[in-house]
């Protein structure tokens, strides 16, 4: 590989000749081989965004030559189509203020804006701290890049999987709400619901889940720009930052405004915890949700059965004819990643010391991570288990027709003592609870008739 040299504060560095970073990319590159995950792509997407809109407003202003401020847009506009991915080498573990990203940004987009002015290449006609970097500061960019790219990311990904998710459960609560079975608590049988019942539960999880992301959003599209280096706002002109959010906000239709405490913007994460948090809800509902399928699916002759899953792909190298629960089990492992993340997240965001939280990297990859796995398992879930989901009502009800505790309905009728003894001796007498009770003499045939409707004791009340 050909080299160049290129000069810093800290001396010299060698950098591929094709690179459009510089030496302090290069330091970053060389300083942080870690896990070879690079910064996610949105938020070098937000960084393109962030340095672009800045630069239309230091050019309107006249705080950047107009020229350089247009090549400045330009550039950032490649950067944000994903055209210069290749040039953002810095791993995703690297100096927890995300300093590294932001000059790999600046070096980038200056490299490119000195290019489109015809400039020599790694001339710095366009320089990558006086221009691109005008008015900011690493510790205001890189929060204000976390907040956007989860912004985008939730509205974009995981806020439509939801839907879908909780539009194909809705469907199938519909589709079942004739399918009367065991209800079971404990994992032990219970007095009887509907399989629409339950996948109404469900959906309904799922829509709280999408109402309680909805609500972190506000919080996330309150912006750190403009706190510079501890939040003072040092070589930020008065009204550069709003200026900038405003275009920014324009650009994407998000309603982005600037933060109203730059202390805490910067200092704290809390609302990239809380952004997590969230997450973590979701992921405990798609966990049950995801197990709850699996344990309605098993068998499919020695235990519940009472519905079937699409059939996908071969479950065993040995057993011929066995079919697992795959995407259930997918959905189940994404759900243990994203508490994981969440923990990571939440630990992140305890590391805040003084004016700098010092973990937003990893902090931002692990987000971005949860929305990404949560959007693909909910739209897995919901083309290529649910939506396809049939019901067996025939072994549905007869699974319910040897439950016992059906015996719960007639409490009112015959006092829980009685019941308690009809149920025991139907349980080991093989038969059933209305055969018991009419032995016993506690009810007519008709009154237990009444009494011991299945579908009737679905709707709650006295029957």
């Amino acid at each position: 590989m050909d080299y160049r040299t290129e000069r810093d504060s800290m001396g010299e560095v060698k950098v591929p000749v094709e690179a459009f970073y510089g030496a302090s990319t290069q330091r970053a590159v060389d300083n942080f081989p870690v896990s070879g995950l690079r910064v996610d792509r949105r938020i070098i997407w937000a960084f393109g965004l962030l340095k672009g809109s800045a630069a239309e407003v230091s050019g309107a202003d006249g705080f950047v030559d107009g020229d350089k401020a247009e090549a400045i847009r330009q550039a950032a506009d490649e950067v944000m189509s994903g055209d210069l991915d290749v040039q953002f080498p810095v791993d995703v573990f690297q100096t927890g203020s995300g300093t590294s990203s932001n000059t790999n940004s600046n070096e980038v987009i200056a490299y490119r804006a000195t290019q489109l002015l015809g400039g020599e290449s790694g001339s710095k006609l366009v320089h990558p701290n006086d221009d691109v970097n005008f008015g900011q500061s690493s510790n205001d960019t890189f929060p204000t890049a976390m907040h956007v790219a989860a912004v985008d990311a939730l509205r974009q990904d995981l806020i439509p999987a939801l839907v879908q998710l909780g539009e194909s459960l809705e469907a199938k609560a519909a589709e079942f709400a004739g399918v009367v079975k065991s209800g079971r608590t404990h994992l032990m049988d219970a007095v009887p619901v509907t399989l629409g019942q339950e996948f109404s539960g469900y959906a309904a999880q799922i829509r709280k889940g999408a109402e309680r992301v909805e609500k972190v959003i506000p919080e996330l599209e309150e912006l750190p720009l403009g706190g510079t280096a501890t939040g003072t706002g040092i070589n930020c002109p008065e009204g550069f930052a709003a200026k900038v959010i405003a275009v920014m906000a324009e650009r994407t239709g998000y309603s982005f405004r600037e933060a109203a405490n730059h202390f805490e913007a910067q200092a704290a994460k809390d609302a990239i915890v809380n952004a997590s948090g969230s997450l973590k809800t979701v992921a405990v509902s798609l966990f049950k949700i995801a197990n709850d399928l699996r344990w309605l699916s098993s068998g499919p002759v020695t235990a519940i059965a009472e519905i079937k899953l699409p059939a996908l792909q071969p479950g065993s190298s040995i057993m011929p004819a066995k079919v697992n629960p795959v995407i259930p089990e997918m959905a189940m492992q994404v759900a243990a990643q994203v508490m994981g993340n969440d923990t990571a997240v939440a630990w992140g965001g305890a590391n805040g010391n003084f004016e700098l939280n010092v973990m937003m990297p990893m902090m931002a990859r692990n987000l971005g991570e949860s929305i990404s796995l949560l959007a693909a398992a909910c739209r897995l879930m919901a083309e290529k288990c649910v939506d396809g989901i049939k019901a067996d009502a025939e072994r549905a009800r007869h699974l319910l027709e040897k439950n016992v505790i059906v015996v719960t309905a007639l409490n009112p009728h015959i006092g829980y003592d009685n019941g308690s003894i009809a149920a025991k001796e139907a349980f080991a007498s093989g038969r059933t609870v209305r055969e018991v009770v009419l032995e016993m003499g506690l009810m007519s045939e008709e009154e237990i008739d009444k009494a011991l409707d299945l579908k009737r004791m679905t709707e709650g009340g006295v029957g």
